[in-house]
């Protein structure tokens, strides 16, 4: 695109009900860097309130509709993403302006390859705009989306502020605080560095007229001033406001020290040292053994953290060493597996083989036999494989032989990547390990795994089999038996005991995969049955169980929809009326979206009376049954959220898309209810589960 020029997405794709904007530039030192920011505007062209400022010290929008998703580094620079779902989009914004910007007084024109892309939900990029020459500026908008009719377009903008984020933010009605914290001092709601006030440039931003141009076209464009901000209404004038807090585009400060620390680096583009450097990976060898290293020390060197790691192997608690790269023999040619742990304890030694893959490898089963076969002879207890993989119950990740003619039998034991990245969150965030110096080493290590060069992202891809069955429901031609649906729920068990394990390490709290079945009903035949269950009704459901919650979490991927679900159902309190259960629900749901779901759950019958928290808010008692007799068991809180196509882990994967649907569901509404009221509930919970 050429600036100024506009086109409608629908044009360019028909999978266009969320999108990805990344905003991308390079740096000559390898250090220049900006922020996004983006803006809701309602037809006067300004902010309707001052949270529809989105950037770094507000980045997730309560409704989903925007969430800035972070930097990611580029083969010639860096790229920034936001992820907009322009069906839970307020009817109100008529326009989204997607800017960036620079601090400390640096400025854009001394970055290279500015550009902005959009890509449509399944991924495939739609278009292209760069700017190639931004000037002394030290923000810049690159362009916005704008409803015309029922259809959303794309404009090419590229002009540039001089007063960086504060004055594009006062520009569109935002009410800011840029008051620079004290030195030393902490600032309990927004601390930071001041953003100096300068004069405003006035920004070229056009008006499409109803018959607007082609691509190509260039439409005249018109200058905005600096605006104040908004006015309250005459009435409210009248009666004094607790002042609210205004955002800050000041950056925030994490511990800032008692006095600044100078750099002893020459020059800025200097990084500093880490003890586990990831940018000399090359090669999936490289990383194998890199990062087989990294986990071994780290865990002979944090006690803590390498018995929590191997206790579930039937490891005792002892001194422990490790060791990679040995040599074993194995008939005429020696093995080398990846590493090696041993545990004394009481003069008896335990120990176990390693084998690791990375990058979504898979293990090898003549490789995993041969290691088995050496533990046998060797006497050694067990053999570990590591990889991004998940273990399910009756469905191993290799097929070995194990011979049970042999007094010294050897254990077999699956780990995940991500499940060592669990481990080291929750001591780090949430317990502790000793000293500062076990803790630094353990930093370090969480810093390399979620490195994206490294490989140990975990479980990041749905098989091969994921988009036949995606297509196959949408054709409703999937079949009960097809071999591929068995695929997909396998797949789908792994990402949820994934999704379990992250959210446990962020709340620092168990997080459990819950199984409606029977004790001891056989994995296979379970499986099955929710394949045969797929190819019916076209969904992929679980639900999570966690602690302090008053329910269970549930999750429904509808693949004939392209939705997610994720809701939580509230047992009725067992005192009180039901129409004051009504209101504090909704008191308890203050924070939450205004597009959730309440439905008052009824003995009897299929449903009760339902509604969005938006229309529910001024009148709670539209949630009681209009029959006074009729029994009120409880409420069901629901969120909806578009699935990503792709079968990885990208922003427009489906495997990104669970992830952030069931962190945006706990953190804006299960994080707000009451924990359960007794232990009755609990029992009746566990006896149904």
């Amino acid at each position: 695109m050429t600036m100024g020029s506009n086109v409608s997405l629908t044009a360019l794709s028909e999978n266009v009900g969320s999108a990805i904007v990344s905003l991308g530039w390079s740096s000559p030192t390898g250090e220049g860097d900006a922020d996004v920011s983006v803006l809701l505007l309602d037809a006067n062209g300004k902010v309707r309130r001052d949270t529809d400022f989105y950037f770094y010290n507000n980045p997730v929008a309560a409704d989903g509709s925007v969430q800035l998703l972070g930097k990611e580094p580029t083969a010639d620079g860096s790229e920034d993403r936001i992820s907009f779902d322009l069906t839970a989009v307020p009817a109100d914004v008529e326009r989204i302006v997607v800017a960036a910007s620079r601090y400390e007084h640096a400025r854009f024109a001394e970055l290279d390859g500015l550009r902005v892309t959009l890509a449509d939900a399944g991924g495939e990029s739609l278009l292209r705009f760069v700017i190639d020459d931004p000037g002394p500026v030290s923000a810049i908008i690159f362009g916005e989306l704008y409803r015309r009719g029922e259809e959303w377009k794309f404009r090419a903008v590229g002009q540039g502020y001089e007063s960086g984020l504060a004055g594009l933010a006062t520009d569109f009605g935002v009410d800011i605080e840029d008051d620079e914290a004290e030195p030393g001092t902490e600032d309990e709601a927004e601390p930071g560095i001041a953003v100096t006030e300068e004069p405003v440039t006035e920004t070229p931003v056009t008006e499409e007229p109803a018959d607007a141009p082609a691509l190509d076209a260039q439409p005249q464009a018109t200058p905005l001033g600096a605006v104040p901000a908004p006015r309250p209404p005459a009435d409210e004038e009248a009666a004094p406001k607790k002042r609210t807090a205004r955002p800050r585009t000041a950056k925030k400060k994490v511990t800032p020290p008692r006095a600044p620390v100078k750099s002893l680096a020459e020059n800025e583009s200097w990084k500093q040292a880490r003890l586990f450097p990831v940018s000399a990976l090359k090669s999936d060898r490289d990383r194998e053994m890199r990062s087989t290293s990294v986990l071994l020390s780290v865990m002979a060197q944090v006690p803590r953290f390498g018995r929590r790691i191997t206790a579930p192997f039937g490891a005792p608690s002892g001194r422990m060493e490790t060791f990679t790269e040995v040599s074993l023999p194995h008939g005429d040619t020696p093995r080398r597996p990846d590493g090696v742990i041993r545990v004394e304890r009481a003069g008896k030694l335990w120990t176990a083989l390693v084998e690791t893959k990375t990058n979504g490898n898979p293990l090898k089963s003549d490789q995993v036999q041969a290691y088995m076969d050496i533990a046998a002879r060797r006497g050694y207890e067990a053999v570990i494989t590591l990889s991004n993989d998940v273990a399910l119950e009756g469905s191993p990740l290799v097929d070995v032989k194990i011979d049970r003619r042999r007094k010294h039998q050897v254990a077999l034991w699956h780990l995940s990547w991500a499940e060592v990245a669990h481990q080291a969150q929750m001591l780090i965030r949430h317990e502790s390990v000793g000293n500062a110096a076990r803790t630094w080493l353990l930093q370090d290590l969480l810093h390399y795994l979620q490195h994206e060069n490294s490989g140990c992202h975990g479980f990041q891809n749905m098989g091969s089999a994921w988009v036949p069955v995606r297509n196959g429901i949408s054709d409703e031609t999937l079949c009960q038996g097809d071999p591929r649906a068995l695929e997909v729920v396998e797949s789908w068990e792994r990402l949820i005991r994934q999704v379990c394990l992250r959210l446990g390490g962020e709340l620092g709290q168990k997080v459990l995969p819950a199984q409606r079945a029977r004790r001891g009903t056989d994995p296979g035949a379970r499986r099955a049955r929710l394949a045969d269950q797929l190819c019916l009704e076209g969904r992929l459901q679980a639900e999570l169980r966690v602690e302090g919650a008053p329910g269970l979490l549930g999750i429904s991927a509808d693949l004939r929809t392209a939705k997610l679900r994720t809701s939580v159902e509230i047992p009725a309190p067992e005192q009180g009326y039901p129409l004051t259960w009504a209101k504090r629900l909704i008191r308890r749901l203050a924070e939450a979206p205004a597009d959730l779901h309440v439905e008052t759950l009824v003995e009897g019958e299929a449903g009760g009376p339902r509604g969005t928290l938006e229309r529910l808010r001024p009148e709670p008692g539209d949630l009681l049954p209009k029959d006074s007799g009729t029994r009120i068991t409880g409420f069901r809180l629901s969120l909806f959220k578009g699935m990503g196509s792709g079968r990885g882990s990208a922003e427009s994967g489906f495997i990104r898309s669970v992830d952030d649907a069931v962190h945006r569901f706990h953190t804006s509404v299960v994080a707000h209810l009451d924990a359960p009221a007794s232990g009755r509930a609990a029992a009746r919970e566990r006896a149904t589960v």
